[in-house]
């Protein structure tokens, strides 16, 4: 059986650290405070707003709920945006995506300033990504998955890993998160020749398809390790699942993790942990000028 890599551990251990970044942030006058951007009340949006603030609270980052009405204009999304831009006391704005299909989401992303991007929506912090350059942030999730491995010594260092997803919200980011840290790296997607094969090779195998069950026993060998960033309702929707066909894969593999369970914990942490890095380049940037 599997080493079940449960995502409660790593969030707890982002959070111990966090909260004595926050008292050090205090004594310098700083309230980390994040912006959550949302239109509408979908239900996934709010879950995870409620996930996201409870993180928040637990390590002293401050969280601001800026709630627009579903028929709002893009005009009117791209005005909070800019006030948002221009309050120095917001260091992080996260803007919940998709957005309703009238609003022009482009533009909503690349209104965004950079430096307050906590989730990697605005092309310049996407550029930091693949470029390997601290421009923003790199997508919640995607890094969570390197914390998760990190915190449960997965050795990348030139280990072959395979990413099934090629979105720009986690498949191609993690693929070049992973590569920055000299993993040798395989994107596939649903429409790889010969998946299972391809998966069987991995050493690590990050799956990141959007649906459910992608990846069952015949993906799977020895000795893998599995991150399944997927969630998705079963067949009767009646429970989360995930990519990967959990009940078929587990007793192959050396560790996977659970959905749910597994890296949605870690994600909000990685929220906090990017608002409170953000807060810390302004203070930084405040005491510099202060000593010139």
């Amino acid at each position: 059986m599997a080493t079940v890599l449960k995502g409660a551990p790593v969030a707890a251990a982002i959070a111990d650290d966090l909260k004595e970044r926050v008292a050090a942030l205090a004594q310098a006058g700083v309230t980390p405070t994040l912006a959550l951007v949302r239109v509408g009340e979908r239900s996934d949006d709010l879950s995870y707003e409620r996930g996201a603030v409870k993180r928040c609270d637990a390590v002293g980052v401050a969280v601001r709920r800026e709630v627009l009405p579903a028929d709002c204009t893009t005009g009117d999304l791209l005005a909070r945006i800019d006030a948002l831009n221009n309050d120095a006391n917001v260091h992080g704005c996260l803007l919940f995506r998709p957005l309703p299909a009238h609003l022009d989401e482009r533009r909503a992303c690349a209104a965004l300033a950079s430096d307050k991007d906590v989730d990697c929506a605005t092309d310049a912090s996407l550029l930091g990504v693949l470029a390997n350059r601290p421009v923003g942030f790199a997508p919640c999730t995607a890094e969570a998955v390197i914390a998760l491995l990190d915190h449960y010594d997965v050795p990348l260092e030139g280990a072959d890993v395979c990413v099934v997803g090629r979105s720009l919200v986690i498949g191609k980011p993690v693929a070049m998160m992973l590569q920055a840290r000299n993993a040798t790296v395989t994107m596939c997607h649903t429409r790889t020749r010969d998946l299972p094969g391809v998966c069987r090779r991995a050493q690590v195998l990050v799956v990141a398809a959007g649906h459910a069950k992608t990846v069952g026993a015949a993906c799977a060998s020895a000795s893998q390790t599995v991150v399944d960033v997927g969630i998705n309702w079963d067949e009767q929707a009646s429970r989360l699942v995930g990519d990967v066909d959990f009940d078929e894969v587990e007793p192959l593999v050396a560790g996977i993790t659970p959905v749910p369970g597994g890296i949605g914990a870690v994600t909000t942490a990685v929220l906090a942990r990017h608002v409170v890095e953000a807060a810390e380049r302004v203070a930084s940037t405040a005491i510099d000028g202060g000593a010139r």
